[in-house]
């Protein structure tokens, strides 16, 4: 007679996902075959562990999220940072976000193009369109953004401070 591969006793009133090897003493998963630790046979099979947790699991709705290589039932907890509130908080000046660097990457990509031995028209070219869009690049970030993040002030206003 072949032996059942369902468990015949699961307590399902535990809602531990640990417990201590029996052989070492060190907390392991409930639900493993093995202990962790030491190698110690918890269970007679792999699908008798699986199909006692699956058993554990579905006893309880709030165990739908647990693993059986879990040591304790996963909670959702909701990390949001304001990382442009911290850096205030620690004194330290964030740009925002802008395109212009990306411009400023496609310039140099074409000028470092123009540097490999192409025909000489081809590395001109290159070189000039490169070039173009390096300066457009640059003249963005530093002109044109950098006076809409910094605008000056008028004449009635007061100073202006850089």
């Amino acid at each position: 007679m072949a032996a059942s591969r369902e468990p015949r006793y699961v307590d399902i009133s535990n809602p531990s996902l640990a417990v201590d090897c029996p052989r070492c003493g060190l907390k392991t998963p409930r639900f493993l075959d093995l202990c962790r630790n030491d190698g110690y046979k918890l269970w007679p099979s792999s699908y008798v562990a699986s199909a006692a947790f699956k058993v554990w699991r579905d006893a309880d709705p709030a165990r739908a999220t647990a693993s059986r290589f879990d040591m304790e039932i996963p909670q959702h907890v909701e990390n949001i940072v304001d990382f442009d509130a911290k850096a205030r908080e620690l004194g330290i000046h964030m740009p925002p976000p802008s395109r212009w660097p990306f411009v400023i990457c496609a310039g140099a990509l074409f000028l470092s193009l123009a540097a490999i031995p192409f025909a000489t028209e081809v590395r001109i070219t290159l070189a000039v369109v490169g070039g173009l869009i390096f300066l457009i690049g640059v003249v963005g970030w530093v002109l044109v953004e950098d006076v809409q993040m910094y605008p000056a002030e008028s004449a009635e206003g007061g100073e202006v401070h850089h």
